[in-house]
């Protein structure tokens, strides 16, 4: 797959803006959601206090990322059905080797999915070993303010508007730098039900 052009937005974090056409989104979007009644999307929870997030979430690929009053971790097998999670959608693999040549597979993709109220706090991806691969994130459906940060979380951020089939990588020097959503701007974009948002971070465990 062909990528356009990338933005340098920050060292080590790039943008590629509108990366997908319709067509393509709606294509990945029957291949999450298919992928999705296989290990349907689930409420985590914040360690020891239990309170809810306010994105659902699932996985696909070998491993995923959970949260609940345990702690942080990625796992084989899905929290409530007890079954492995689905494999990532070939679209996916075919966009990180096209964004990410020179990385490996990725191993997990995990998937959000934010409706008009949810957002997503400031917070490093570090519950990984392989942090020399960076991570891709696709967006979906409504638009998204994304804050960008650095790796102190008393670092200066600045805010970047994310739209349904931008991809955005952040590695080296920002493999570990803060970020989050602060809102979505819901009901922009029709292509997700209920006019939401899924976010699809490939990466490496």
């Amino acid at each position: 797959m062909q990528l356009p052009h990338a933005l340098a937005i920050a060292e080590g974090v790039q943008l590629w803006p509108e990366a997908l056409d319709q067509s393509q989104q709606a294509e990945l979007l029957g291949a999450v959601l298919s992928a999705v009644e296989k290990a349907p999307f689930v409420h985590p929870t914040m360690p020891r206090t239990g309170t809810p997030f306010s994105v659902t979430q699932t996985n696909f690929g070998t491993l995923g990322w959970v949260s609940d009053r345990d702690g942080y971790r990625y796992q084989e097998l899905h929290p409530n059905t007890g079954k492995p999670w689905p494999p990532i959608p070939p679209m996916l693999i075919s966009l990180w080797h096209a964004a990410l040549p020179d990385a490996p597979d990725p191993q997990c993709c995990l998937v959000n999915y934010y409706d008009a109220g949810a957002r997503m706090g400031l917070h490093q991806d570090r519950d990984e070993t392989a942090l020399d691969v960076p991570v891709l994130s696709v967006s979906l459906g409504a638009k998204a303010l994304f804050r960008l940060g650095g790796t102190s979380r008393k670092s200066p951020s600045r805010s970047l508007t994310l739209h349904s089939g931008d991809l955005l990588a952040f590695g080296g020097p920002a493999r570990l730098a803060f970020h989050g959503i602060d809102r979505i701007v819901a009901g922009s974009c029709g292509l997700v039900p209920d006019g939401g948002r899924i976010n699809l971070t490939l990466r490496r465990v």
